[in-house]
Formats: structure tokens, sequence, C-alpha cells
């Protein structure tokens, strides 16, 4: 079954004469318990893509599909028990007054889970930070740190697709690895399908399945990582890409 269908999907900014088409007919499909990638440099339209499945990019056309499901212009409060999503900088993603204790436990009472105190420290313990945390700000964690509490949130709902907006490209290189293994180890023990977007081929390479490649709002190539890591690449755009990362 597949988790996530795009077809034709375009999303713009303003109107008229000021109108800019951030995406253009993307289509693909992203089957349950994959994990797909979305490349290209920035200005591709990647990010704008999870925003639209989201809801954060309000001006859209075409068809998403999740399990199967049409996705309203307002997302229902159960779409956000389905689909959540880890931004790219995880200190402007966490309110900088509220306790990470305050930030887990509000998440799991607006989703109507009950027994939030065992639950919190699961949530903890499942990003590898523990109860030592539980009670600490923003600015006393790492950014290590608060992309693992921005994770631990969005598990909180118990998702099954999870939307990746570049998690490692604000984090110190020694740390990026710690997080993607993270990620790696947690697709697998919550059974969870991943859509993420990186400017980064190796880390899509260590990520995915399978990726798509973006230039100018549209999508150019989809390939197997396979492909990728024999650079094989049919598209001149996909290939020039491939070339540079080496």
């Amino acid at each position: 079954m597949s988790m996530l269908d795009i077809k034709g999907l375009n999303v713009w900014f303003g109107r008229a004469r000021d109108r800019v088409d951030a995406v253009k007919s993307a289509t693909f499909t992203v089957a349950q318990g994959e994990s797909f990638g979305l490349v290209g440099e920035s200005g591709s339209g990647k990010s704008t893509i999870l925003r639209a499945i989201t809801g954060l990019a309000p001006t859209w056309s075409g068809k998403i599909h999740v399990e199967d499901q049409p996705i309203p212009a307002r997302r229902p409060k159960s779409f956000y028990k389905t689909v959540q999503m880890v931004f790219q900088d995880p200190y402007a993603s966490l309110h900088p007054r509220h306790s990470v204790d305050q930030v887990l436990g509000e998440t799991l009472h607006l989703h109507g889970f009950k027994d939030i105190d065992n639950r919190v420290v699961k949530l903890l313990d499942d990003v590898g930070l523990g109860q030592k945390f539980r009670f600490r700000y923003p600015h006393q964690l790492s950014g290590g740190q608060r992309q693992r509490v921005a994770i631990a949130r969005a598990l909180a709902p118990e998702p099954k697709l999870l939307l990746l907006d570049e998690p490692t490209s604000a984090l110190d290189v020694s740390v990026q690895a710690e997080i993607l293994n993270l990620l790696a180890d947690l697709r697998q023990m919550h059974d969870l399908t991943y859509v993420m977007v990186s400017h980064d081929l190796s880390v899509v390479g260590h990520m995915c399945d399978r990726l798509a490649v973006m230039k100018d709002g549209e999508i150019v190539e989809i390939m197997d990582v396979s492909a990728l890591q024999r650079m094989e690449a049919t598209h001149p755009y996909a290939q020039h890409l491939l070339q540079a990362s080496v």
C-alpha cells in the first residue's frame, strides 16, 4: 500500500504578475515503510512540497493522498496523528520558554493521550536523551539535543509518515551522523515512512530507498538509491548534480 501519493502538485506564492510558481506538476508515490528523498539546489521546491503536504503552503492545486485518502484544503486534526514534520532549525521550532516536559506533554495532551508522564519518559528514551533532560529549556541544550527533542515531539502522536526538512543541515558535522543514525533506528522501531528533503546526496544515499531530483520547481528524475550510488542518471541536471557531489 502507498503511504503518500502526490499527483500534479502545483504550489505558488503571490498573485498575477507577482506570482511565483514554486512547484510545478510534481508527481510521485511513496510506499508504506519506504524512505524517499527530495534533492536539488536551494530554491528548487523541495521544502515547499513538504509544506504543501502539511498545510503550511496554502496556495496549491493537484492531488495529495495519504493512505489512499484525499487530503482536504483544511487539514483535520486526525491528519496530524498520521503525518508529522521535523524542521531544519531545531531552535526556531521549539518555544524558548517551554521546557522539554512542556513541549512533549502539551503535544501528547493535544492529541488526546493519557498517561502523559510515562509517555514523555518513553519518548526521551527513544531519542537517546533520558529523564535528565526532561525539565531543561532549549537554551540549555546543544543543537543535536534540541533536534532530538524536536524528533520526540514529532513522534508523540505516533505518526506513520514523517516529513524531514533538512533535519541535520543546521547541526555540527560531528552530530549529523548521530541524528541520521537515530532516524534510521526510529524508522525500523516504529515502522515509519519518511520523506526527506536534503541538498546532500551522501545523506540521501545513506537514508533513502529512492529519490526525486528537483530543478526550478520540477521533478526531473526519480531513481533508486542504487542508481545514485552507481552515479547513473539520465537527465542532464541529475547527472550534473551527481558529478558535483563527488
